[in-house]
């Protein structure tokens, strides 16, 4: 009888248990719905289809700059997912409850298919094993090391666009150019390894590869739940027969991006491999002299100890990641510089001159480049308005709160100071929302401005714990999974602009440039052209 009456007050806690969490997770859900943002324009699909659309851009804007610092978009089948630009909001995302925002099951199962086992495609003790290896690799001391390859490989790039206009100004393709750059920088500087000679307007395999990633990968997003599916299905070999049968032109597309990118990489960790076993003198014959990442990241992993130590696929997968992360982000921000620079003459002739009154004649230092005002301005300026990535998605792991810094008006008029997180959902962290927030930047926010860096900031902007790894921004977000390279991209940028300035000038053409919405925002000439560039006229400067 003791037993039955036991079962049953267990029975009936449980059920008690279940409608309390389920009325708690609908009182969340009602907190949600209130917050302001677009009508969907299906039920199905929500606001999805056009937030993530190559054209997107102007809608994703209006989500992230006219509701506040929090709103929403709707999801598949009704779901609410909230975009949070809120500093207080996103410190407890990003950081303080890292544990519970975790990466969306899709974005690190798709890295994982891609990449492998790399930074982007692990989570928890793997990825932090990963990231402590790397770590001394990105650090400001070993950037000084790295900065007379990176000037070997920017002067080359400078001989190069100089034989183009060897018959005067030309229209350049630049982000044809800033790509092959960035690759042949993470190339030496990355992997040791040389992937383009930049001397000539040529086609490059594995550069075409990575130009092409993201546009792929843009067009497949809403195959993304059905990619993941396929992560399950048994074996390898398996996966591979179910997508060489899916007859979609992306798909295998993207099948070919990464079987280049996958060869490439082992090939050259093996041949690394064969020259770190022959010992110093061996890499001191190869590219980079043994300085680059990966030597670096190899044979720490070689002394660290057993339980630290990786295996040599997470290796590999560290290079196709590597190069992915540091290629496209670097390579489209310099060509956004660029752009507005050219329409810019008075700011473009300022930073010049800035460059000119500093240079040297073997290069300026990591030092001298750090701190020359205007060009660290214009970096900033353009990074805070202009981010690669404007947006990531979190997926909370269990039921949680997030509070607001400041309270917002709900659409029934309420008070909203906080946002009930049920688990399952899917939030946005608004990196150009908080970056271009008015209430933290000033009514100018949205203005290119890199004088504003030369004043002291906002106090709005100080006073709030924003919680970004550069410069009170949220360009290369925050927190265990912060942009590790951000030090290595920005100085890349600045060199490239240090050598690229007093060399050329350049002027808008009259082509219209259309910035598309991908993981990394890619230019095209017109909003139909499917070929990622962005032409200016570039003339030679008299010595």
């Amino acid at each position: 009888m003791e037993n039955q009456n036991l079962h049953l007050l267990l029975f009936l806690l449980g059920i008690a248990f279940l409608t309390w969490r389920r009325y708690n997770r609908q009182v969340s859900a009602s907190v949600l719905h209130k917050v302001p943002g677009p009508p969907r324009t299906s039920f199905w699909t929500g606001n999805l289809p056009e937030y993530l659309s190559r054209h997107g851009s102007e809608f994703q804007r209006h989500v992230a700059l006219d509701y506040g610092p929090v709103s929403k978009i709707h999801g598949r089948m009704g779901r609410v997912i909230p975009y949070i630009a809120d500093p207080k909001a996103l410190h407890t995302i990003l950081i303080k409850e890292e544990h519970i925002f975790q990466e969306t099951d899709g974005f690190i199962t798709s890295n994982m298919l891609m990449f492998g086992p790399g930074l982007l495609g692990t989570v928890g003790d793997m990825h932090r094993r990963q990231r402590k290896l790397l770590n001394p690799a990105f650090s400001t001391a070993h950037m000084r090391h790295m900065l007379p390859i990176f000037y070997q490989i920017v002067y080359k790039l400078r001989d190069a666009i100089s034989a183009q206009l060897a018959n005067g100004a030309e229209e350049v393709d630049m982000l044809n150019w800033m790509g092959r750059t960035a690759l042949e920088l993470v190339g030496q500087g990355g992997l040791g390894y040389s992937f383009d000679p930049l001397v000539e307007v040529t086609e490059n395999e594995y550069g075409n590869a990575l130009k092409n990633l993201f546009p792929n990968m843009q067009e497949l997003f809403v195959l993304r739940e059905f990619i993941t599916r396929i992560s399950t299905l048994g074996p390898a070999w398996v996966r591979r027969q179910i997508v060489d049968m899916i007859p979609h032109k992306n798909v295998q597309n993207l099948k070919s991006i990464v079987d280049t990118m996958s060869q490439q990489s082992q090939s050259i960790y093996n041949a690394k491999k064969a020259a770190i076993s022959e010992g110093d003198e061996a890499l001191l014959q190869q590219i980079g002299e043994g300085k680059d990442i990966m030597s670096l990241l190899m044979r720490a992993n070689a002394a660290t100890s057993d339980t630290d130590r990786l295996p040599e696929y997470e290796l590999v997968s560290q290079m196709s990641t590597l190069v992915l992360a540091a290629t496209d982000t670097t390579s489209n921000s310099l060509t956004r510089i660029l752009e507005i620079l050219a329409g810019r003459p008075d700011a473009q002739e300022k930073l010049r001159q800035e460059i000119l009154d500093a240079s040297a004649a073997d290069g300026l230092s990591y030092d001298e480049l750090d701190q020359l005002p205007f060009l660290d301005s214009v970096c900033r300026e353009t990074l805070r308005l202009n981010p690669p990535l404007v947006l990531i998605f979190r997926q909370a792991m269990q039921d949680t709160v997030v509070p607001l810094s400041e309270p917002i008006v709900g659409t029934d008029g309420s008070m909203i100071s906080e946002l009930p997180i049920p688990k399952g959902t899917e939030v946005i962290a608004g990196i150009l929302g908080c970056n271009a927030s008015k209430a933290l930047w000033g009514e100018d926010a949205l203005e290119w401005k890199p004088e504003r860096w030369l004043s002291p900031l906002p106090s709005a902007v100080t006073k709030n714990t924003i919680p970004g790894v550069y410069s009170n921004l949220m360009t290369f977000i925050g927190g265990k999974r912060s942009c590790i390279g951000f030090k290595f991209s920005e100085m890349e940028i600045k060199v490239v602009l240090s050598v690229l300035l007093t060399h050329f000038r350049f002027h808008l053409t009259d082509k219209p440039i259309e910035w598309n919405v991908a993981a990394v925002r890619y230019p095209t000439v017109g909003k139909t052209s499917d070929i990622p560039q962005l032409p200016l006229r570039v003339e030679l400067l008299k010595s």
